[in-house]
């Protein structure tokens, strides 16, 4: 989910469900970067060494074939969110730990 920012409530439901938010950074809103729900989104830098609140590229492809690439904060706050992202969800994570002991 990508958003101009999150209530610490929503942030914090998405990630337990094990969906990544998103903020927009440098100013970018949905209307600056003309966004219409007819664009294809493409988010990088999700493997390997992803850190709390990492900033991450994402290519916009505009329904004409133009293409802008932004920068997105991920809004991960703690490592063990990336966790639970990890194993998707809490439910997941939870389970697994279970299952482990």
């Amino acid at each position: 989910v990508i958003a101009e920012s999150f209530e610490r409530i929503h942030r914090s439901n998405l990630v337990g469900m094990g969906v990544i938010p998103f903020e927009f950074t440098e100013g970018d809103t949905r209307h600056s970067l003309k966004l219409t729900g007819d664009e294809t989104i493409t988010i990088d830098g999700l493997s390997g060494d992803f850190k709390p609140l990492s900033l991450v590229p994402c290519t916009i492809t505009y329904k004409d074939g133009t293409q802008k690439t932004i920068q997105l904060k991920a809004r991960v706050d703690t490592e063990v969110e990336i966790d639970y992202l990890k194993n998707g969800g809490v439910l997941h994570y939870v389970l697994r730990d279970l299952a482990a002991s």
